[in-house]
């Protein structure tokens, strides 16, 4: 009876019962995970003896060192992981580099051209009528007659005062319409030292208000054009690298002071056209997509930085010939030419957010498998 209960109590398996129970193993030679293996000692029949030899001392310290030292790298890498799963942000709402010093609030801009918390249809018909689109105007040359050749008279002075070799005119033709202190450390190459730029652009700015001697007129068509859409309730803004106060003194100076909700003067930018940059920072300002912006310029340099910011452009021919200007979506010489059914047109995208984005179809190719011709050649002569 001693001896069945021995072979019991240290069956095949080499597991000794514990509190008088006889546990079972898993007989299988599958390896489990480190936590849950034992190391026990090999049991053998010899003969009617039992022979239990314990395994080496060596090995067993062996496998207790890799058990730990595994549990503590997988403790160590999930440490490492909840780090950086804090560490990483969980927005992942990417947003454009467009190169503009953008104010916290005020990027990306919030679709104006429909609001579905409006519950009432005669609301968002009306805002969808013509709230669905902003209009940015340049100042010189579109809103107020422009005389370039007071510009160029500017910077020739500016560099005889100077003592720097006048700029030749595809020099001066380049510079239209950036800012003056881009103009003098860009292409110019005066200087670049930040408070020489200041300097030079202030007194830029002074020689050309004093040959422009404070007088301003409207463009013919300009002043029916602006009051049209301030009737239409269309949010209008005034893009110019004028310094602020020059600009506003010269709209309260023509009497349209109260039409433009948004002003952008060259201290808002970093840089003129054809960077882009005026014309975005202009449609944040306004809370429209730039698709949902049409640019009202007279150059070529407008047109290219429009289109840069994804805005359609309507050019005005008053400094430069109709063929000149093909580049733009619509060319007009006077600004009353257009209608508000053409902004509509020019400002009308397909755009998900109304469900009109049809998927595009591809048309596979089929490619002509080569196939031996089966004609054969007839001899005339039978």
């Amino acid at each position: 009876m001693v001896l069945v209960d021995s072979i019991a109590t240290t069956s095949l398996l080499g597991l000794r019962p514990s509190q008088g129970r006889t546990s079972v193993n898993n007989v299988s030679c599958k390896q489990k995970s480190s936590s849950s293996n034992r190391c026990f000692p090999f049991t053998a029949f010899i003969g009617k003896r039992i022979v239990v030899s314990p395994l080496p001392r060596l090995r067993v310290e062996s496998l207790i060192n890799l058990s730990t030292k595994t549990l503590a790298m997988e403790l160590t890498k999930e440490v490492y992981a909840y780090r950086d799963e804090e560490r990483t942000p969980r927005n992942w709402n990417y947003q454009l580099d467009t190169s503009v010093d953008q104010k916290p609030g005020l990027w990306p801009p919030e679709n104006r051209a429909d609001n579905p918390s409006l519950h009432n249809p005669l609301l968002r018909q009306e805002r969808m009528g013509c709230g669905w689109l902003g209009a940015l105007f340049e100042w010189e040359g579109v809103i107020i007659e422009d005389n370039p050749q007071l510009e160029k008279q500017a910077w020739l002075a500016l560099a005889e005062e100077e003592g720097k070799s006048p700029p030749p005119a595809f020099i001066l033709r380049r510079i239209e319409g950036m800012k003056n202190e881009q103009a003098i450390s860009e292409v110019l190459c005066w200087s670049r030292d930040p408070a020489q730029l200041r300097r030079m652009a202030a007194r830029k700015e002074e020689i050309f208000q004093a040959l422009h001697g404070g007088i301003y007129r409207l463009r013919n068509g300009s002043q029916e054009f602006v009051n049209a859409l301030t009737c239409y309730k269309i949010p209008m803004a005034l893009v110019s690298t004028r310094p602020r106060k020059v600009l506003e003194t010269a709209i309260r100076a023509i009497g349209i002071e109260g039409y433009f909700s948004v002003i952008v003067t060259a201290e808002d930018v970093h840089r003129g056209k054809p960077d882009p940059e005026m014309f975005v920072y202009a449609a944040q300002l306004l809370k429209f997509i730039p698709e949902r912006c049409i640019v009202f310029g007279n150059s070529n340099q407008t047109v290219e930085a429009a289109h840069d910011a994804r805005m359609k452009c309507v050019a005005v021919a008053s400094k430069h010939p109709v063929y000149e200007l093909g580049a733009a979506d619509l060319v007009v010489n006077r600004l009353d030419e257009l209608s508000i059914v053409d902004l509509k047109n020019l400002a009308d995208i397909e755009s998900p957010e109304f469900g009109s984005e049809e998927p595009e179809l591809e048309l596979e190719m089929e490619e002509e498998e080569y196939r031996p011709s089966t004609t054969r050649a007839v001899d005339d002569i039978f």
